[in-house]
């Protein structure tokens, strides 16, 4: 379980946003970026019920929810 107040975090305007420590975005930074869409492939999987129906209550973005959870977990335990 997080310990993390997100209620706190979701609280936050841009500029109580310490960035500090971020690099500066300049004109270079731009000009070398390059645009990527990451691609999906439709997949049939089993899920339980009360998972689904916690997804689908997110709204329209469910699948694109469900999809950035399944990545989280996979880089997080890529990483051990």
């Amino acid at each position: 379980m997080s310990k993390t107040n997100w209620a706190r975090v979701d609280a936050l305007t841009d500029d109580d946003v310490d960035r500090s420590d971020a690099p500066p975005l300049t004109e270079d930074f731009f000009r070398r970026a390059t645009w990527r869409k990451p691609t999906s492939v439709p997949v049939t999987i089993r899920i339980d019920p009360e998972t689904l129906a916690w997804f689908q209550a997110q709204g329209e973005e469910g699948e694109r929810r469900m999809s950035a959870a399944l990545r989280l977990y996979a880089e997080v335990h890529r990483a051990t």
